[in-house]
């Protein structure tokens, strides 16, 4: 977590060896002019579309890259083993996603 906060802490512009710094190793992305992380095991490949009036950026994901060891059974992202942290900008702060809480698109139906 230090690391990949650091690395969105510091310009390469200022510290063109910042990913060294973090012990991060890079590959390039077939998908996007972006690298990929190599420790980290997962990335969503984005493209870039508008930034909002609000400031707010907008893009369109075209390439999910996973590690296998946070597959599942059928080839899919497990949430247990891909252990995601979040950024949580209320309170300043990163935070461990948790369980399951619900299915989407049809717990909601219940109310119709």
């Amino acid at each position: 977590m230090k690391e990949a906060d650091y690395v969105g802490l510091v310009s390469a512009k200022e510290v063109a060896d910042k990913m060294e710094k973090a012990g991060f190793h890079t590959t390039k992305s077939e998908f996007v002019d972006a690298p990929l992380i190599e420790e980290l095991p997962m990335a969503l490949e984005c493209k870039f579309i508008k930034v909002n009036e609000d400031g707010n950026i907008i893009g369109e994901i075209i390439n999910v890259n996973a590690d296998e060891k946070i597959l599942g059974s059928g080839g899919v992202i497990d949430t247990a083993k891909l252990d995601a942290i979040s950024y949580d900008p209320v309170n300043n702060v990163y935070v461990r996603l948790g369980e399951k809480v619900g299915n989407a698109f049809s717990d909601g139906a219940e109310l119709g």
